[in-house]
């Protein structure tokens, strides 16, 4: 399960989560304690970059936000990030630098890295998604599996309990997903691999890989 380690997906220089990030050994551990880490740091965010709405909202002063869109803290928002029309952030959610957070598009939960694009009506619930990682038009993560079992991680033979019930993707630095994708629940993609549009995607894509279906995956040459 090396490929699903955090060392192994993200370049944790670019996320203001460095510091939550390096306590745990695979991303899906972090889920249970973003809004926690969120509220921690953010009174320690310097008042003359970020204004602080309410109690848990940091937003700051460089960044984008239009007035149709929703937040609900716990949040931080980030340098120079974008929060176009209608985006519904509910809480629990870090949005990098440089970020963009597109029209109707939801997130729940989840840690955005530097310069991550989800900017057509994506749903982005309980992930954390890499530097520079583009998520197509329509593209989603699913959270919960159908039968609300707990998500177990699953990369060939090998398999981890992850013991929550919602879990969506975790994308490394630099993941292509096509649109109208579907990442269902524990769905892990290594650094710099695409995801053909359309598709359906499962358990762990290898890093430096091209997803064109479930029995095709090639290297990137």
């Amino acid at each position: 399960m090396e490929n699903c380690k955090i060392v192994n997906l993200y370049n944790l220089e670019e996320t203001i989560a460095k510091d939550l990030l390096v306590q745990y050994s695979y991303p899906w551990e972090v889920l249970p304690n973003i809004s926690g880490y969120i509220l921690e740091i953010g009174k320690k965010l310097p008042k003359e970059e970020y204004n602080q709405i309410g109690d848990d909202i940091w937003i700051h002063k460089t960044a984008k936000v239009f007035e149709s869109a929703y937040i609900h803290g716990p949040v931080i928002i980030c340098k120079d990030a974008e929060i176009r029309h209608c985006a519904f952030i509910r809480g629990n959610a870090i949005v990098g630098e440089g970020a963009v957070v597109g029209n109707s598009t939801e997130l729940k939960n989840v840690i955005l890295f530097n310069k991550v694009q989800v900017p057509h009506y994506n749903y982005v619930g309980d992930s954390i998604l890499g530097y520079k990682s583009h998520m197509g038009a329509g593209s989603i993560t699913s959270n919960v599996k159908s039968d609300k079992k707990l998500v177990v991680i699953k990369d060939g033979e090998d398999k981890i309990e992850t013991g929550l019930k919602k879990v969506g993707a975790m994308l490394g630095d630099n993941v292509e997903v096509g649109c109208g994708s579907v990442l269902n629940p524990g769905t892990i993609i290594g650094k710099n691999s695409n995801i053909y549009p359309l598709s359906s995607v499962r358990g762990v894509v290898a890093e430096n890989s091209i997803y064109k279906c479930r029995n095709e995956i090639v290297e990137k040459q």
